[in-house]
C-alpha cells in the first residue's frame, strides 16, 4: 500500500468517525471528555491528521456505540 492509499483510507475512516459522532449528537469536546483526551486530538482524528492506535479505535467504538468489523478484500 502506498502512502497516498494509506492517507486516503485514514481520511475515509476519519469522515466516518465524524459522521458517527454527529449522529450521536456529541460535540468534539463532549467526546474528548468521555475518552479522557484533548479535544484537539478528536479534531486531528476527524481530519485524518492523527494516526491513532487500535486502542483509540476501540475507545471510539465504545463511546460512539459502533461495531468494528474486519472484512477480507475481494481482490
Amino acid at each position: 500500500m502506498t502512502n497516498i492509499e494509506s492517507l486516503e483510507k485514514r481520511i475515509a475512516l476519519a469522515d466516518e468517525i465524524r459522521k458517527i459522532r454527529k449522529a450521536n449528537k456529541l460535540s468534539q469536546m463532549e467526546l474528548a471528555e468521555k475518552m479522557g483526551i484533548a479535544r484537539s486530538t478528536i479534531s486531528k482524528i476527524e481530519n485524518g491528521e492523527f494516526a491513532f492506535s487500535v486502542d483509540y479505535l476501540i475507545k471510539l467504538a465504545d463511546h460512539l456505540n459502533f461495531k468494528i468489523k474486519l472484512e477480507k478484500n475481494e481482490t
